[in-house]
């Protein structure tokens, strides 16, 4: 096999893993596991951080970011409005997400992340390197690609924040269901 086939082959089923389990939760209801949400706001928040540090050199790409969260957090929100909260006997606290505000994040996000991979793939079929080097917005300088981040790491972090403060509500609420 090609070296430079290596790469594709092992993200592609790890991306696919990942949006087969985003999906999966946009469906039905899930459980408040305040560890995890807790653990991903880190993560977001880390990632966002780093994002923003690699494009401090470009006002360009800190728009796009900080655009992009700002559209994320108002989308949270809604998504926190949208969404039902039940208590299952078995599950305990859980939420219903709405289908549709997720749904939108997610095509939203694999939509650039599939653009984004047809305009790197056509170099990395080439194992001569006779294919010009992609450079410019094309490899990971483009506002909109950040602004597409920071929709979803906004939504995110704002979505699993809010699930957390009602989940403290009703702990406070209810002190049977404290952990």
């Amino acid at each position: 096999m090609a070296p430079h086939l290596t790469a594709p082959l092992v993200m592609i089923p790890l991306l696919v893993f990942a949006v087969w389990r985003r999906v999966r939760r946009q469906f039905g209801a899930q459980p408040i596991q305040r560890k995890r949400m807790i653990v991903r706001i880190v993560i977001f928040s880390v990632l966002c951080a780093v994002a923003a540090s690699f494009a401090t050199h470009d006002l360009r790409l800190l728009g796009g970011l900080g655009g992009g969260l700002v559209a994320g957090l108002v989308l949270g929100f809604v998504g926190l409005r949208l969404s039902r909260f039940t208590i299952d006997p078995v599950k305990g606290d859980c939420y219903v997400p709405n289908p549709y505000v997720g749904a939108l994040v997610t095509v939203l996000f694999l939509g650039r992340l599939l653009w984004r991979f047809s305009v790197l793939f056509p170099q990395m079929q080439d194992p001569t390197g006779v294919t010009p080097p992609v450079q410019g917005p094309e490899m990971g300088q483009s506002p909109l690609t950040l602004a597409i981040f920071g929709l979803f790491v906004g939504y995110y972090i704002c979505y699993y924040a809010g699930l957390l403060i009602h989940h403290q509500r009703l702990v406070r609420n209810r002190p049977e269901l404290a952990e």
